[in-house]
């Protein structure tokens, strides 16, 4: 199958898993990532197993097990190795997939590559697209930090997860800061599947209501 280059600019892309009979789907950027050139390749999860690294093989094996043994989202941090041999660091960001009746088939959800830096030039497109990030930065570094903290990223990883999120949605990305914080907050404390209620969150926080006129305003 062909590859393409190492190092390409591909980090957030989606998936979507099947329990019944193990049928996955890749976006073009996940099977970037993994080393394909997009419509190469059919994944399975022999292949997907294959290609993370070999100390975190048999711990994503089990997550997968457990995910379809339980009929539940998954979300997992770990290594995968592309074809060309370069080790990606990637955190699995899944929701719930359901059928017609509401029942719980499989999960979907999103690879973000940890490893990749965010360029300058990306900086400055955000910047120039979203001129309200300055004012707004208290929200959004608390954002980052509820991002941080539930993931175990840095926080440029962080804001990357901001920025992907803002971008899939059409959200500014102040508002969707204001929203996730505000939808933490209402959590009533920490729910024993915490992870898992955030991960649906993540997914989901451009459809919350919008908040309340001083939490938009840090000003205020």
């Amino acid at each position: 199958m062909a590859q393409i280059a190492a190092g390409s600019p591909y980090l957030i892309g989606s998936f979507w898993f099947r329990f019944a009979d193990q049928c996955w789907a890749w976006s073009d950027q996940v099977a970037a990532l993994h080393g394909y050139e997009p419509g190469t390749v059919v994944p399975t999860t022999e292949l997907l197993l294959a290609h993370k690294h070999p100390d975190d093989r048999d711990t994503v094996a089990e997550t997968l097990a457990a995910a379809v043994r339980h009929g539940e989202a998954f979300c997992s941090r770990h290594r995968i190795i592309d074809t060309a041999g370069v080790v990606h660091h990637v955190l699995v960001v899944g929701d719930r997939m359901h059928d017609d009746t509401g029942a719980t088939v499989g999960t979907t959800g999103y690879y973000i590559d940890l490893t990749v830096p965010l360029d300058q030039s990306r900086r400055d497109a955000l910047t120039d697209a979203l001129p309200d990030v300055v004012e707004a930065r208290s929200v959004i570094d608390q954002a980052k930090g509820v991002l941080m903290f539930v993931y175990g990223i840095d926080a440029e990883q962080a804001f990357r997860v901001l920025q992907w999120r803002s971008q899939e949605t059409n959200t500014k990305l102040r508002t969707l800061a204001t929203k996730l914080i505000a939808a933490v907050n209402a959590f009533d404390g920490a729910p024993v599947k915490v992870r898992t209620q955030f991960d649906h969150l993540l997914l989901t926080v451009h459809e919350q209501p919008d908040p309340p006129t001083d939490l938009a305003d840090p000003s205020r």
